[in-house]
């Protein structure tokens, strides 16, 4: 193709858009603004003032293309052979663009008006919805049309960026169509402008209607940073629940979903500010892979990112939340839920999970199901039985709504220390041998996981616990009722334990089992996989032996010194 064809072609596409668009002012001037003015003026259903307020200069804008602009452009198309240009046209017409000025500065509050009318008067919502049926608006709104002019300007300056691109440097109409792309230009940045605001604006209008239009979002100061479906983990069983978060600059929006037959809605269930925000990674032996967590003043939540490129998005937002000055991306252990005094009740604490816990973490009394049954603390997360939870303070995140704690929560935030019949502050109590808490021996531990476990003779079958070496008592396994109990149910010993696989006679009838013996005492242990049962073996037998095994930190240390020692001795 010839560049004098794609010159033409370039200038014909210029020609055939600027038909269309008139065609959509014609819509907006004669149409729209016509028979809204018609109905203000005639019943007086609502202010004329509106009409004009929402169309602005719209009639000069129609009248300068349909009578001005496209008749210029067509009798040039129709005379091209003799006169192929179009840069003195443009140039000559270009400062009339200027009035598009007044429309692009009047346009967010054109679409206000716009969606103010829409539910106030039934009137002005009739006859735009019944314009907007017509075949010529192709299933479009109101607020789409709307749009049109304020594109228009980026329009031109494209297609005139690529006319001179085309365009050889010693054609007669380059200077004049240089020239015209500079004033066009400088009309475009408005426009542009315009764009974005109403692209942030419909993202908005979206999400409200998503929520039913419970929560007020649709302001220029807002700005949606990501929406999308998120599972939640539950704080009694770590079980998930699909929910859905919306987060803006300002606010965190955690979302259920609403029972409709028509149409996926939502309802707010906790706003937390993103000032004072915390996001990070959950430390806890036990997590859930892809889990991360979110402590606001309001709401603490554990989120689980469907897929691994999901987490990833998480983290970009991240990034983002981390430029807002109050933003916290510092770590946060969810184990050790206990608040300083100083942020005790002023933001939410992440609550420990209930399965994770069989003692009172206040009493260390077990838990059952009809007489001893879990509550959690609102003040420090922690689960706690009914006679340790039996009081109420109120929070101050919680817009100083009376809240149940524990008794030490409720000692700092009342300061009075209640002391009903038997029943005392776990700081002032004697402590067992066996209160080593879980979470915090396995934080600095040798080895620590699930296991099934099972004694030879016990009568008991196989159970499952979770079973810690401390790094500071290296010789003996603890065995716990969960991953959070604050009292051990049993300690083991290890000097002078053998360990070995199960012979043929033991009939365990469990995958990846070993025992440790010592005299008339034998335990039967099973994991969950080979490299884990390996992992153990190697552990118990140092122990058995006497010798302090490495814990899994100092292990990775010296094998990294190991790495850059032999780098050196090559050098």
């Amino acid at each position: 193709m010839s560049v004098q064809q794609r010159v033409f072609n370039i200038a014909n596409e210029l020609l055939h858009t600027e038909i269309a668009y008139v065609s959509k002012l014609h819509l907006l001037d004669q149409v729209f603004c016509a028979r809204l003015l018609e109905e203000a003026r005639s019943r007086s259903s609502f202010p004329c003032d509106v009409v004009l307020g929402i169309f602005s200069n719209i009639c000069s804008i129609y009248c300068f293309h349909q009578q001005f602009l496209l008749p210029a452009l067509q009798k040039r198309m129709e005379e091209w052979d003799l006169n192929p240009r179009i840069g003195d046209i443009l140039q000559k017409l270009a400062p009339f663009l200027k009035m598009y000025g007044e429309y692009v500065k009047n346009f967010d509050r054109a679409m206000e008006l716009v969606n103010i009318w829409m539910e106030r008067s039934t009137q002005f919502k009739t006859i735009v919805q019944e314009i907007q049926r017509e075949e010529r608006c192709g299933n479009l709104t109101l607020q789409h049309h709307m749009l049109e002019p304020v594109q228009r300007i980026p329009r031109y300056e494209l297609l005139l960026k690529d006319y001179l691109h085309r365009l050889p440097e010693d054609a007669p109409d380059y200077r004049d169509a240089q020239k015209s792309l500079e004033l066009i230009a400088t009309a475009a940045e408005h426009s542009n402008a315009a764009i974005r605001k109403m692209e942030r604006m419909r993202k908005l209008l979206k999400v409200y209607e998503l929520l039913g239009g419970e929560e007020d979002i649709v302001n220029p100061t807002n700005e949606l940073i990501k929406e999308g479906h998120i599972l939640k983990l539950s704080n009694k069983n770590g079980t998930t629940q699909d929910r859905y978060l919306i987060l803006f600059n300002d606010r965190l929006l955690y979302c259920v979903p609403k029972l409709r037959l028509i149409g996926q809605k939502y309802s707010v269930r906790a706003r937390i500010d993103v000032d004072g925000m915390e996001v990070s990674s959950p430390t806890s032996s036990v997590a859930v892979a892809r889990t991360f967590l979110v402590s606001g003043k309001q709401r603490s939540l554990e989120l689980q990112a469907r897929y691994k490129h999901l987490q990833r998005q998480k983290h970009t937002q991240v990034e983002f939340l981390k430029s807002q000055k109050s933003f916290s991306c510092d770590s946060y252990s969810p184990v050790s839920a206990s608040q300083s005094c100083a942020e005790l009740g002023k933001r939410a604490p992440t609550p420990i999970r209930e399965k994770e816990v069989t003692l009172c973490m206040k009493c260390q009394e077990p838990f059952n199901s009809i007489t001893k049954r879990r509550h959690h603390c609102k003040a420090c997360g922690h689960v706690v039985c009914g006679k340790c939870s039996e009081f109420r303070a109120r929070l101050s995140y919680d817009n100083n709504r009376a809240n149940r704690v524990c008794i030490d929560c409720y000692a700092t935030l009342v300061g009075v220390s209640p002391s009903p019949a038997g029943l005392t502050s776990s700081s002032h109590r004697r402590r067992s041998i066996l209160e080593k808490q879980a979470s915090l021996a396995a934080e600095n531990s040798v080895i620590c996981s699930f296991l099934h476990h099972m004694e030879k003779g016990g009568g008991r079958g196989w159970q499952k616990a979770w079973f810690v070496i401390p790094e500071n008592e290296p010789l003996v396994l603890y065995i716990y009722g969960a991953p959070q109990d604050v009292k051990a149910q049993r300690s083991v010993p290890l000097i002078g334990f053998e360990v070995s696989l199960p012979e043929s006679c033991d009939r365990l009838e469990r995958r990846h089992a070993f025992k440790i013996s010592q005299s008339h005492l034998t335990l039967y242990f099973s994991a969950d996989g080979e490299e884990l049962q390996r992992r153990w073996m190697d552990i118990l037998s140092r122990a058995g032996r006497g010798e302090e095994p490495e814990s899994e930190t100092m292990r990775a240390i010296r094998s990294t010194c190991t790495a850059h020692s032999l780098v050196f001795k090559s050098l």
